[in-house]
C-alpha cells in the first residue's frame, strides 16, 4: 500500500494547494471540505478508506495552507479550482465527495465539467440558493467579523453545526475546529461568506446529473435539513440517500463509522 502522503503541494490556477494524497486506485476519492474547514476535517475518512482506495483532500484557496490571491470569491471560482487541480494531478475522472460549501462546490462544477466525475457523493448539503433571510445573516456575519474579529463567529459558527449530545461529547473536536476558523484570515472569511450568500440555485441541474450519487444527511442537522437533502433523492436519477442519526451538519466527523460504512456501501457498488 502505498505510503500517506501529507501536505503536499501543488500550483493550479494561478495559486498553490495544500493537499493529502495515500492509497492507492484508478479512480481516485476526492474529498472538499466546507466552510469555514480545511481538509483535516476528513481524516475520519482519510484514514478508513486509503486502505482500499487512493483518497485525495484539499485545502481550498485561502483555507489551511492553500494560497489565495486577488480574485473576488465565488463558486465558480472554487469550482474552477477544483478542476485545475484535478488537470494538474492527471486525474482524468474522480469520485468526488462534497460536505456542505464543498458540495456546492461539487455541485456548481459538475454541471460544468460534467465529463470530469465518476460518482459523487453529497453531504450535508442542498441546492438551493440563499434566502433572503439568510443572506441578511451573512451580511451581519461579515460586519460583525469586520468590526470585531473572528472569535465571536467562531464560537458561536461551531454550536449551530453539531447536534447538541455530540458538540458535548466532542469537545476536543470542537476545540480543533474552532481553532481551524481562528487561524484563517478575516478577508476570506468574509470573503466566503459572501460567495454563498452570491451563489446559484442549481436546482435546476439535479435531473442533469447521469452518474451515481449518494446523498447523506445528519438526521438532527438544522443548516442543510433532511428536507432538502430529499429534494436531492427525488431528482437526481437513480440516487440514493441516507439518514445519519445523532448527527448534525458535520454527521462525517460525528458519526464517523456510520458515515463511512454507507460511503463504503455506494463505492462497492461502483467498483463491482
Amino acid at each position: 500500500m502505498q505510503d500517506v502522503y501529507n501536505n503536499l503541494s501543488i500550483q493550479a490556477n494561478g495559486i498553490v494547494f495544500n493537499y493529502d494524497d495515500s492509497g492507492l486506485g484508478d479512480i481516485p476519492i476526492v474529498f472538499i471540505h466546507g466552510f469555514p474547514f480545511d481538509k483535516s476535517m476528513w481524516e475520519p475518512q482519510k484514514n478508513y478508506f486509503r486502505l482500499n482506495y487512493r483518497v485525495i483532500s484539499y485545502d481550498i484557496r485561502g483555507y489551511g495552507k492553500t494560497t489565495s490571491d486577488d480574485r473576488v470569491l465565488d463558486m465558480n471560482l472554487f469550482a474552477d479550482d477544483l478542476i485545475s487541480f484535478l488537470e494538474a494531478l492527471h486525474v482524468d475522472k474522480a469520485i468526488v465527495c462534497g460536505l456542505s460549501m464543498g458540495g456546492y462546490i461539487l455541485l456548481n462544477a459538475l454541471n460544468r465539467y460534467p465529463e470530469k466525475f465518476a460518482a459523487v457523493i453529497l453531504s450535508d448539503t442542498q441546492c438551493i440558493g440563499d434566502s433572503i433571510e439568510t443572506k441578511d445573516k451573512r451580511k451581519k456575519s461579515i460586519a460583525d467579523i469586520e468590526e470585531r474579529g473572528l472569535k465571536d463567529f467562531a464560537s458561536a459558527f461551531v454550536k449551530n453545526i453539531f447536534f447538541k449530545d455530540s458538540y458535548e461529547e466532542n469537545l476536543k473536536i470542537i476545540n480543533k475546529i474552532e481553532s481551524i476558523i481562528l487561524s484563517t484570515s478575516s478577508q476570506t472569511v468574509t470573503g466566503t461568506l459572501n460567495a454563498l450568500a452570491q451563489r446559484k440555485d442549481m436546482c435546476f441541474s439535479l435531473r442533469e446529473i447521469l452518474i451515481p450519487a449518494l446523498i447523506l444527511v445528519g438526521e438532527e442537522d438544522t443548516v442543510t435539513p433532511l428536507a432538502q437533502a430529499q429534494r436531492m433523492k427525488d431528482n437526481i436519477p437513480g440516487s440514493k440517500l441516507f439518514i445519519i442519526p445523532k448527527a448534525g451538519h458535520m454527521s462525517n466527523i460525528e458519526q464517523p463509522e456510520l458515515f463511512n460504512k454507507f460511503v463504503n456501501n455506494f463505492l462497492s457498488e461502483i467498483f463491482i
